[in-house]
């Protein structure tokens, strides 16, 4: 077998785990936006919509490892699938609710609380399940396409959310989004997961196995510094780049999302191109050139005169990111045992999201003092992310992944 993108979508399995990917993502981004909205337009209230997306994250961040180790010990389609339908059925009681006067704020804070708790299943589960089903030669496309699908659905979600709000309304805006996710349910729930459930001890030491894993993995905590500085440098300069093109060049908000559409359009691309290159023994060096060149282009941004500047800077910024991107993704899935990927997976994605909510609180004050100051700050961020692959992560591996499939 080949290992061209079209060889990867004949691998058994793998088209049904891309499909609910892009459709779960699909939904998430309508959900972020969505929920924001819908609180908005009914309760008139920005401060319950952090509090509801606050709940709708953070919960479902804490129990990652306990998510972790049920994956592991129960399969991963099963649970993607359960995460998928109480995504869909808490969105869908809170637009029947709304649609009766009958949701007051607390019961929609408890809905957003107790649908977080299953959110690490469909994101870790399908972190997983890549390894499992894809040969090991055929890792970085099968990444790269992880990539572009996160991409594509940045592209439509939000954009899809904010027309199905204006059009027919916040309840029914939810009500779709429950949809999307029902597909990405049904999508997922035809995948046989190859690797069997592993059976240990009780699930609250295997979430703690899993836990100290990562923390003693010189691999798995150094990717996991290195994403922290990474995300906390670019959760800084979402929220400043908007503030510029809004305060600074004086346009709307339909130029700031044609700029973050211009560069998941270039991230799409640059991942195709990318995923064909081969990782194995370069990561660590791939991943600090990747991380230094995007905090280059960054630099552009403090002296950008234009709008078409900041498009630039940002563009370039997409295409230069991928192969850190990739790497990151291989280099995990390589150094880590084939029976903790959902425990590992599970723990990594949260650590993984911690720095850009950090980054964006911590833009207010920095953008209140300066925008230029608040970009430098992300600039310093990021080059500091470039350090940790070569001074933390160990050259050599003790666990090379080597699926049993692969050597035969």
């Amino acid at each position: 077998m080949g290992s061209s993108y079209g060889a990867l979508m004949r691998v058994r399995g793998f088209p049904g785990l891309v499909a609910s990917l892009f459709l779960g993502r699909v939904a998430g981004q309508m959900l972020s936006i969505a929920l924001i909205l819908f609180v908005l337009y009914r309760y008139h209230s920005p401060q319950l919509a952090g509090l509801a997306v606050f709940l709708l994250t953070i919960p479902g961040l804490i129990t990652s490892p306990i998510a972790g180790a049920l994956l592991d010990r129960y399969g991963r389609t099963r649970l993607m699938t359960v995460d998928y339908l109480v995504a869909a059925a808490a969105l869908s009681l809170m637009a029947g609710l709304s649609l009766r006067h009958l949701l007051p704020p607390a019961l929609l804070l408890v809905i957003c609380a107790v649908a977080s708790f299953t959110g690490p299943l469909s994101v870790a589960g399908a972190r997983a399940m890549t390894p499992s089903l894809v040969p090991v030669r055929m890792w970085e496309r099968a990444n790269a396409l992880d990539g572009t699908a996160w991409l594509l659905a940045r592209i439509l979600g939000a954009p899809l959310a904010g027309v199905l709000v204006g059009y027919v309304g916040p309840e029914w805006a939810l009500a779709v989004t429950a949809a999307v996710f029902v597909g990405a349910g049904a999508s997922i729930s035809r995948v046989l997961d190859p690797a069997p459930p592993q059976r240990g001890a009780g699930i609250m030491a295997e979430a703690w196995s899993g836990l100290v894993y990562v923390l003693r993995n010189r691999t798995l905590s150094g990717l996991a510094l290195t994403f922290f500085f990474y995300s906390l440098g670019w959760g800084c300069l979402t929220i400043a780049v908007p503030v510029m093109v809004l305060g600074r060049f004086h346009q709307g908000p339909a130029v700031v999302g044609s700029i973050w559409g211009a560069v998941a359009v270039a991230g799409m691309v640059s991942s195709l191109i990318v995923g064909r290159v081969r990782t194995e023994g370069r990561e660590r060096q791939l991943i600090s050139g990747s991380i230094a060149a995007v905090a280059i282009a960054m630099t552009i941004l403090p002296f950008a005169n234009s709008v078409v500047v900041v498009m630039v800077a940002l563009v370039v910024v997409a295409l230069v990111e991928t192969p850190w991107d990739i790497s990151f993704l291989t280099l995990r899935q390589r150094r880590t045992d084939p029976a903790r990927f959902g425990r590992v997976f599970a723990i990594s994605v949260s650590l993984n999201m911690i720095g850009g909510p950090v980054g964006s609180a911590l833009a207010g004050p920095l953008i209140a003092w300066s925008i230029s100051g608040a970009i430098w700050f992300a600039v310093a961020a990021v080059l500091t992310a470039a350090l940790f692959p070569i001074l933390v992560i160990p050259g050599e591996a003790r666990l090379v992944n080597q699926p049993a499939h692969e050597e035969a």
